[in-house]
């Protein structure tokens, strides 16, 4: 037996999990938040109990040293040595990391040679790899990357009708996101069925406040909807997913502001915010909607067609699928959404038992008995994800 940490670190928050691997036991969990600004807040939970204080968190490493120091303190562990190795969630890898990796001094220098790829997302990861390999020398950290599981994506998936040495030389391609995420649910899906992953297709669908779809075929990553950046693909929580690029220009000139400033626009004042003029939050648009409000039922019925225009694509794509699976904050817990989805499929045989779909944050099939492809909840689990891939690179 192994203890491993799963590590998601964010620009001013640090995500922790500490597993007993391979039993994929829970042992404790907890956040950091707030680093760098007064009154951080360090909450853990641990046998059923909750705690929390308030510190002036400097930076990660002085987090990273708090966290620790409570594991000992609450005899969690009883010394460092029982950390068998730290995984951390790292948003991109670029087009050279196709897999989990043990994280040495090289391949910190490559992340930070494709910041500009990810400029939100890896710069707080790397503070959260940097931090532990400091405090924890001796134990190896791995990094479990959100664009990796998509590196089984044909070149006819990744590649966008560009001069082509836009991709040779500037790698512009499409990357894919949520990967970790859509690779634990299509594969506990497939466990679900009592199938392995390379005998079934699955269509995973991860809406939360950013949203991805994903084509698993066989176990493999075959086209997702994220694309160069995270805002490709179906509108989400504050971001527009795809339009016309010819937009961007029109606008620049209409509000005479730089192409920055309006890309600044479609990744946070778009989406359920940008057609509600409202909120980003699903529960108030769906609590609006059945007020009367017209923008706030519209905002949700755009992003459900794109969502069902998705998978109809994927279905055809991949020949057929064998379930479509929702996860993620809205996927696990909006009942309305996924009858949305589901009713706009019914063509291809999908049917969702009301009864059965009235459920939240459990795994459950929601799909009829006579569906022809079935519909399940299933909870995403990034962090046992990590914690896997962690396991097999010690």
């Amino acid at each position: 037996m192994k203890k491993i940490m799963a590590v998601n670190a964010g620009s001013s928050s640090l995500k922790f999990q500490l597993l007993e691997m391979p039993e994929e036991k829970l042992i404790t969990s907890g956040i950091v938040e707030r680093i760098g600004l007064k009154n951080s807040v360090f909450s853990i939970k641990f046998n059923g109990t909750e705690i929390e204080e308030t510190f002036d968190i400097e930076n990660h490493s002085v987090a990273v040293s708090i966290l620790l120091n409570k594991l000992l303190e609450m005899k969690i562990i009883k010394s460092f040595d029982e950390i068998s190795g730290v995984g951390h969630r790292v948003v991109h890898g670029g087009d050279k990391i196709a897999e989990s990796i043990v994280i040495e001094d090289e391949d910190i220098e490559y992340l930070e040679s494709i910041i500009d790829l990810a400029p939100l997302h890896n710069p707080p990861n790397l503070i959260g790899i940097r931090a532990f390999k400091e405090i924890l020398p001796n134990v190896k950290q791995v990094g479990v990357f959100d664009t990796a599981f998509h590196h089984s994506m044909p070149e006819e998936s990744f590649l966008y009708a560009i001069p082509y040495e836009w991709y040779e030389k500037y790698k512009v391609r499409k990357y894919g996101f949520h990967g970790t995420s859509h690779k634990y649910v299509s594969h506990r899906c497939a466990e679900i069925m009592g199938k392995k992953p390379e005998e079934c297709n699955v269509i995973v669908a991860h809406i939360g406040n950013g949203a991805s779809i994903c084509a698993v075929k066989q176990g493999h990553s075959v086209d997702t909807t994220m694309g160069f950046t995270p805002l490709e693909g179906i509108p989400m929580g504050t971001r527009s997913g795809n339009i016309d690029p010819a937009i961007i220009e029109f606008m620049m000139n209409k509000k005479n502001k730089s192409a920055k400033e309006i890309t600044n626009y479609l990744n946070k004042q778009s989406g359920y915010l940008g057609v509600s003029g409202l909120s980003s939050d699903s529960r108030d648009l769906v609590n609006a909607a059945e007020q009367g409000n017209h923008r706030a039922k519209l905002a949700i019925d755009i992003q459900a067609k794109r969502i069902a225009d998705y998978i109809a694509s994927y279905y055809v794509y991949m020949g057929g699928a064998d379930a479509i699976v929702f996860t993620a904050g809205i996927g696990e817990n909006a009942t309305s959404t996924r009858e949305n989805v589901i009713d706009r499929l019914s063509v291809l045989g999908a049917k969702i038992d009301r009864e059965r779909n009235n459920c939240r944050r459990v795994e459950a099939l929601i799909s009829t008995d006579d569906s022809k492809i079935k519909v399940y909840v299933i909870p995403t689990n990034e962090e046992v994800m990590i914690a896997r891939d962690t396991l097999s690179l010690l």
